[in-house]
């Protein structure tokens, strides 16, 4: 396989990222595009030390890093809500959260996530532990599971849990899920995609946001499903078989980002 073979086909995988780190699917697409044209044109150099996979997030890195807005502080505004989403963007600092990502999201090894960012193993390892402080800071809200493996459901309320949410109802199909928000709205949505009765847990996640603007997290074994380039793309997704630290950050990115958009009047729900 050529190099730019190899690169192409982990484009789904950098929008991902790109989505998860940049909390918009737009801006996210527009990081990955940017990255992919700079490889292909040969405009930007991979690294010797570095597999094609490794040297695409790199060179996306660099690029992304080069606009001085995704480092800069915000201004503290005057109103409430605004005044938190700056707070928090100040308590989420980058660096911790792109090696937190590189690390439990794409599954880099420790060592590799240091060659990526260009850090020492020590160091690397000292900005998980901050992101993990930092996403733990994050506030608490009321969760929708939408999950027709029981134990698997279980294990994800325990970890939502374990974060400081309230899991209000494990729906099992698109009926329940449904039922489930007529008398409150959730703060957060985590659904499959395929579920028990064979309804899927994506059209229960579109009617639920025509009620009202919430955020959702994805999580799936078939990713290939919603990845695909042609058609509005989920901006936080979860594979199966997932870690559990790849939970509690994408969660904590999904809940974030939300707040960002609703105090700058822009409602991001991941879909």
């Amino acid at each position: 396989m050529s190099v730019s073979t190899a690169i192409v086909s982990q484009m789904p995988y950098l929008r991902r990222f790109a989505r998860a780190l940049t909390g918009r699917q737009s801006s996210g697409d527009a990081y990955a595009a940017a990255t992919l044209e700079a490889m292909l044109t040969g405009c930007v150099a991979m690294g010797e030390d570095l597999d094609p996979r490794a040297g695409l997030y790199r060179i996306f890195l660099k690029i992304w890093s080069s606009v001085s807005l995704n480092h800069a502080r915000p201004e503290p505004d005057a109103s409430d809500a605004a005044g938190a989403a700056a707070r928090n963007l100040d308590a989420m600092t980058p660096l911790p959260r792109v090696a937190f990502l590189l690390r439990s999201m794409e599954e880099f090894a420790l060592s590799q996530v240091a060659a990526i960012l260009e850090q020492p193993v020590a160091e690397v390892e000292a900005l998980i532990d901050r992101a993990g402080s930092e996403i733990a800071a994050q506030i608490s809200t009321d969760v929708l599971i939408i999950e027709d493996e029981p134990v698997i459901a279980m294990d994800l309320e325990a970890l939502l849990e374990d974060l400081g949410h309230n899991v209000v109802f494990n729906a099992r199909t698109h009926r329940e899920a449904l039922g489930a928000i007529e008398d409150h709205t959730p703060g957060l949505v985590l659904a499959d995609i395929r579920l028990a009765d064979g309804s899927s847990g994506l059209d229960a996640v579109n009617e639920i946001l025509v009620s009202g603007e919430v955020p959702v997290v994805f999580i799936t074994a078939y990713p290939e499903q919603l990845l695909t380039g042609e058609r509005p793309e989920p901006t936080f997704l979860i594979v199966k078989p997932y870690c559990p630290e790849t939970v509690k950050v994408i969660v904590s990115q999904a809940l974030f980002f939300n707040r960002v958009a609703h105090a700058t009047g822009r409602v991001a729900c991941g879909v």
